[in-house]
């Protein structure tokens, strides 16, 4: 991560899982600074406070107004093509998947946030974040749950049924829907 433009990006907020008794706090806390919890994200994805950071916060957000405990899962999603940088293979996309329970029933929406556009220019010619508009280097979209899972080879029946987005008239197939701020959620 040296003398580059890309970072050990947290898939889980350091904020997000401290919470429960003290005990279980402190060790959550610490649990977020394993490198298995980071994945190589462009400083532009990483350190922006547009789209990405705005969906933490409003799930966060989401749970304090209403006293909600939401589980959040994040991960990498590893494509045979992802460009290889340094002798390692960046993934160009991240899930995050936020359940909760909604009137005693499991409830569930899934979102991927693709770096691509932000990390090309870094692989291609070295060119640092700051030169990047902050704008429209990344895209953050609300996927149905079941793509995720299929991008992932992850096993999850429990959220893919429990998909808010899934449930939307006339839905399957569902499209990725472009999120530019917090009205266009579907929860």
């Amino acid at each position: 991560y040296a003398n580059n433009d890309i970072d050990r990006g947290h898939l889980v907020r350091r904020r997000d899982p401290v919470w429960g008794t003290r005990d279980v706090a402190e060790q959550a806390n610490e649990d977020t600074f394993h490198y298995t919890v980071c994945g190589p994200q462009t400083a532009t994805l990483n350190q922006s406070k547009t789209l990405w950071l705005g969906l933490e916060d409003y799930v966060l957000e989401h749970a304090r107004t209403y006293g909600q405990t939401i589980s959040v899962f994040s991960g990498c999603v590893f494509a045979d093509d992802d460009p290889v940088y340094r002798g390692v293979a960046i993934p160009r996309r991240f899930f995050k998947i936020a359940a909760w329970q909604q009137d005693d029933v499991l409830a569930a929406t899934g979102y991927v946030l693709d770096q691509s556009e932000s990390l090309a220019p870094i692989l291609e010619r070295g060119v640092l974040a700051r030169d990047i508009p902050p704008l429209g280097a990344y895209r953050t979209y609300q996927v149905p749950v079941a793509d995720i899972a299929d991008a992932t080879d992850l096993a999850m029946p429990e959220l893919t049924a429990a998909d808010r987005l899934a449930l939307v008239p006339g839905a399957r197939p569902v499209e990725w829907r472009e999120l530019e701020g917090a009205d266009d959620l579907v929860w």
